[in-house]
């Protein structure tokens, strides 16, 4: 884990900005919470790989994207739709397999796509999303526009040959792309460690003579940071960036996973380094703002996604004779 020495104080924000972040974060983990509650009610389809404990990564990342911007996202996704600008009732709507959804029920929790927000969609596949976002990189330079696009992807996806061929390419294009690997500890069950003998997935840039470095993701304003640099160059032409987020799910790997592999005191460990508590502590040290605030924030978003969970419920089921419907062929 990232030593507690190396937190910030906040950056130079606005007001707005940090309660932005601070509000999106818990509009996540809010969200993530309904989802496992409405799991264990049979309601949801398939199975759920959520996203809580990783809240700073996506958060931090899309907190410098703007709407025109791209993502492309993985099976632990939802976190990543919403952090992008995608509805919470929408994204729950989908995830219960609704025509409201914005795939119209037929993604489910690991293949939501919306690109008015500029979500290119989630997949299940491992790394799959790595050469789709080096396409929109290229798409972005041949179309001469400043847009670009973020990839998130897992530290098991570090080890397959999509992570090399997509940042290769990008590198030597020099594609507007930022990488921002997640790096949660396990890919499922199997310690990164065990798999990998480089301490830090982003000692790996140096193959492709691009910026690689390694922040806290559990700081939401030490991703912001990194991703703010990483966004500029990319706008500027300078190519693309890795960014590893040293982070950690608080879940399993997804619902039915009891995470027994993991030991019980480095659990606790993460646990205390909650990336929500760390950043509200923050907020409230510095007088950013008052507890009231807080408690304001917290009760609204809590009946956000309330209200997204009725909505998704209250919708229908698509009928049978759509389900050859948007599909491709």
């Amino acid at each position: 884990m990232i030593a507690e020495e190396t937190r910030k104080l906040p950056l130079n924000l606005s007001k707005e900005k940090n309660i932005d972040l601070y509000r999106k974060m818990l509009e996540i983990r809010c969200f993530e919470e309904k989802v496992f509650e409405l799991y264990a009610q049979n309601l949801v389809p398939g199975t759920i790989h959520l996203y809580t404990g990783e809240e700073a990564v996506a958060v931090g990342v899309c907190g410098n994207l703007r709407k025109d911007d791209y993502i492309t996202s993985t099976h632990r996704g939802h976190g990543h739709c919403i952090a992008k600008g995608a509805q919470p009732k929408r994204v729950m709507a989908e995830i219960l397999g609704k025509k409201t959804g914005y795939c119209k029920g037929k993604g489910g929790s690991m293949h939501i796509a919306d690109f008015k927000v500029g979500m290119l969609g989630a997949t299940a596949v491992v790394g799959a999303g790595l050469p789709i976002a080096m396409g929109a990189g290229l798409s972005i330079k041949l179309r001469r526009t400043d847009n670009v696009v973020a990839c998130f992807f897992g530290d098991g996806a570090s080890n397959q040959g999509t992570f090399h061929e997509a940042i290769n390419m990008a590198a030597v294009w020099k594609l507007p792309v930022i990488f921002v690997c997640e790096n949660n500890v396990y890919a499922m069950g199997t310690r990164q460690s065990t798999v990998m003998l480089v301490k830090n997935v982003a000692d790996r840039a140096v193959a492709y003579g691009i910026p690689g470095v390694a922040v806290d993701g559990n700081d939401v304003l030490a991703v912001y940071e990194a991703a703010q640099k990483a966004v500029e160059m990319a706008r500027k032409g300078e190519g693309p960036t890795l960014i590893e987020c040293k982070t950690y799910r608080h879940k399993g790997h997804s619902r039915i996973d009891p995470a027994k592999y993991r030991p019980k005191e480095e659990v606790e460990d993460w646990l205390r380094n909650d990336p929500i508590k760390r950043f509200k502590e923050r907020l409230l040290e510095t007088n950013v703002v008052m507890e009231a605030e807080i408690q304001q924030i917290e009760r609204k978003v809590s009946a956000e996604i309330e209200e997204a969970a009725k909505f998704a419920m209250e919708s229908s089921y698509p009928a049978a004779e759509e389900a050859l419907q948007d599909v491709y062929a």
